[in-house]
């Protein structure tokens, strides 16, 4: 059975009058991305709830309407709906029958429970873009180390397996150069979906908003740095990208959000290859590549999205300097990370730190900086040396 932090109603903002028609959001999980959208709602002035597994969650320690429940539980979601306008995620975990479950009973789902199931489900989302005639990876559904090899038969080593539903942040895909490094992967009874390594030139990212009323909005398409699986950088726009690329990155983000009717967010992870572009993956909620919305855009992604799942009209999407960079802070070996930020600060006031409240693990993410400028060099280096120095204690770690 759910428990909840308060059950008592949030009071109507200040300035409305008791019993005035605020709708309401409620958000499933209360990660960073429900923490960063806690400032979005308060200054659209709308209700605003999130389903947290624990009391110390990154966003239950910030907002008070906060319900604690596993996303597991049918009847923890549906006590949790209850009273709100809309509930949308900030991860896909939630299982598909329980999202069903919730439409059939009357549940605004944003994006729905069908168009979740391309986040959910990689075989799925690979059959359905291809089918809709969009670029992507060569791949095939593969059982055992038997499959892996004859893939690798028509396509080539290194082979990438990735775990058709749960990864995210470089878990659950494993690239391959051998069958014996495919027959560990093989061995751990997943449902596993081959690919093809793509040699490609960078990695870009899309993201547009699309509301109920088909409105639609695209942010400048931007470029991510990855290291070991992990989105390091974001560099807003991409540097260097030609003008139609870019506008063909933004019309196939735009295509694809129509054609699955995703309302909110749809981020478009890209390979820009020598032959095109070709989709890698795809997430329906505010998005890693959309941090640097909150000081560099017009209308934050997190703005967005709620604007889009309540069908307000969208908000400008253009950024508010020539290049926008944004670094993830990852957990170091020291835990004290706010004892160092008298140095960022000091040293660069230039620089915006977001720290998301979370314990300090090697390697997790735990915040990020994001800087604004004319030089994208002089940007990236900046962010660097102040993602570094709060993870290490030094400007000249990695």
């Amino acid at each position: 059975m759910s428990e909840q932090l308060d059950e008592r109603p949030a009071p109507p903002p200040a300035g409305e009058p008791a019993g005035a028609a605020i709708p309401s959001v409620g958000m499933v999980g209360a990660g960073q991305l429900a923490r960063m959208t806690c400032p979005a709602a308060a200054g659209l002035a709308i209700g605003f709830r999130v389903l947290a597994a624990a009391a110390d969650d990154s966003a239950a320690k910030v907002w008070p309407d906060v319900r604690l429940g596993d996303y597991r539980s049918l009847a923890d979601l549906r006590g949790f709906a209850a009273g709100c306008d809309v509930v949308t995620f900030d991860h896909e975990h939630v299982p598909g029958p329980h999202l069903a479950a919730l439409e059939e009973a009357g549940v605004v789902i944003r994006p729905g429970a069908d168009a979740l199931r391309y986040t959910q489900d990689k075989l799925a989302m690979r059959e359905r873009l291809t089918a809709l005639g969009v670029a992507c990876p060569r791949y095939a559904p593969v059982r055992d180390l038997g499959d892996i090899e004859r893939f690798a038969e028509q396509r080539g080593w290194p082979v990438v397996l990735k775990a058709v539903s749960g990864g995210y942040d470089g878990k659950g895909v494993w690239v391959c150069a051998s069958p014996a490094e495919a027959a560990e992967v093989a061995g751990l009874d997943l449902r596993l979906l081959a690919e093809e390594y793509v040699s490609f030139d960078r990695e870009l990212a899309a993201l547009v908003a699309r509301s109920p009323h088909r409105q639609g909005a695209a942010y400048p398409v931007v470029q991510t740095v990855q290291r070991d699986g992990i989105c390091r950088e974001v560099l807003a726009p991409a540097p260097g990208l030609a003008a139609d690329r870019a506008e063909a990155a933004q019309s196939l983000a735009l295509r694809i959000a129509a054609e699955l009717d995703v309302t909110g967010l749809l981020a478009v992870e890209l390979f820009d290859t020598p032959g095109g572009l070709l989709v890698n993956e795809l997430a329906m909620r505010p998005h890693n590549c959309g941090h640097w919305t909150i000081e560099g855009a017009v209308t934050s992604q997190f703005e967005q999205h709620l604007r889009a799942v309540l069908d307000l009209p969208l908000g400008a999407p253009g950024p508010l300097a020539p290049q926008v960079v944004m670094a993830n802070l990852l957990g170091g070996t020291d835990p004290d990370v706010y004892d160092r930020y008298i140095h960022v600060m000091a040293a660069d006031p230039g620089v915006k730190v977001h720290l998301y409240g979370k314990a300090v693990r090697r390697g997790r993410k735990i915040g990020h900086v994001t800087v604004l400028g004319d030089d994208v060099a002089e940007l990236r280096d900046r962010a660097r040396r102040a993602a570094s120095f709060l993870r290490w204690g030094t400007e000249d770690g990695d």
